[in-house]
């Protein structure tokens, strides 16, 4: 559906985006995890034609969306993180006006309006003025315009930034629903998020794309060795040996031990090694006095790889990068404004 080929984006000196390289399948949700500054907005902005890239190339459906902006827009749906409203609008007003944005024909939007309100749960509010809604109402209402024309493919930005838990699982089991008949690629910068609903990760951290697969293969390839950490009733030799026969035990390593007449011990091995150390034990009769098991998951994974300090592009956030005058002509309307009132207000408190 979406093939991301070597894509590079710099802000000056800054590289935001950093080589990426990967492919989209039909009817999957994926899911770009990383932290705050990570490159994912800039990626997904990239992606939509809404900024253009340094140097790579994105094809949606065969389609370069560099070079054949309307052939590739026709089959996506975006959501940015700041969802593009009109807030002197009805749900209903805008979401007609966002059917005819998508060239959707006159004799199809009536039926697709009541498809996009029943699916986004906006029945009920079609009347009212989107700058009376909650957000968590206007984020749906944001989902309804990305739905609008139903394209193929839906992009996500932080859908569920702000939104209170019910509102995040509602989001979550619309998103399942969507994947049923659409590609939806959503990003997060909170792994449960991502965990919970997507089906492929990428993680992606400097700009660069650390790691990707399912939650299953994540923790399977990167998550090392599982870990044991055992108490038990006997001598530390004649417990070293009934373990270190146990297949799979890779290392032994001896511990404090205030319990007299016990030995405390780490053990690492391949896999899930509790019932073999048990029947080991068991035969040799050495009694298991306590047993923790510790296996590393997809956050220890996350963890290992985003925890070094951004150097490379110097901690900078990657919602404030500094434009050329060229980019600033991409900026969507208001965004000039609103960080030059956040500066004057600065100014002003100084």
């Amino acid at each position: 559906m979406i093939e991301v080929k070597d894509l590079v984006k710099r802000y000056g000196r800054r590289l935001a985006v950093d080589h990426l390289s990967f492919t989209l399948e039909p009817g999957r949700i994926y899911g770009f995890l990383g932290p705050n500054g990570a490159g994912k907005s800039t990626t997904m902005n990239i992606m939509t034609g809404y900024l253009g890239a340094t140097s790579g190339e994105v094809l949606v459906n065969g389609h370069s969306i560099a070079k054949e902006a309307e052939a590739a827009k026709r089959c996506l749906g975006y959501l940015p993180e700041q969802p593009p409203l009109y807030l002197e609008m009805t749900v209903e007003e805008y979401l007609t006006f966002a059917l005819e944005l998508k060239k959707v024909p006159r004799g199809e939007r009536g039926e697709q309006l009541e498809k996009i309100l029943d699916l986004t749960g906006l029945t009920e509010v079609r009347g009212r003025l989107i700058r009376n809604l909650s957000k968590g109402y206007r984020q749906r209402v944001g989902l309804g315009q990305a739905l609008a024309g139903f394209p193929e493919i839906l992009i996500l930005d932080e859908p569920m930034v702000g939104l209170d838990p019910k509102q995040i699982i509602e989001i979550r089991d619309l998103m399942r629903l969507l994947a049923r008949e659409h590609t939806v690629v959503f990003s997060s910068h909170i792994l449960s998020e991502v965990q919970e609903v997507c089906d492929h990760i990428f993680i992606i951290h400097q700009g660069k794309l650390r790691a990707s697969g399912s939650v299953e293969e994540l923790e399977r390839t990167l998550g090392g060795e599982d870990r044991l950490e055992l108490t038990l009733r006997g001598e530390w030799e004649a417990v070293r040996q009934a373990l270190e026969a146990v297949a799979g035990v890779k290392k032994l390593e001896r511990r404090d031990c205030s319990e007299e007449g016990a030995v405390a011990l780490s053990l690492w091995g391949a896999g899930d090694l509790r019932e073999a150390v048990f029947y080991a034990c068991a035969q040799e009769k050495l009694p298991i006095l306590a047993m923790g098991y510790d296996r590393m998951t997809l956050e220890d994974v996350f963890l290992q790889l985003t925890g070094e300090e951004s150097h490379s592009r110097g901690g900078e956030p990657e919602e404030s990068p500094e434009w050329s005058e060229e980019e600033a002509d991409l900026l969507p309307e208001g965004e000039d404004s609103a960080r030059d009132g956040a500066e004057a207000e600065e100014e002003e408190e100084t």
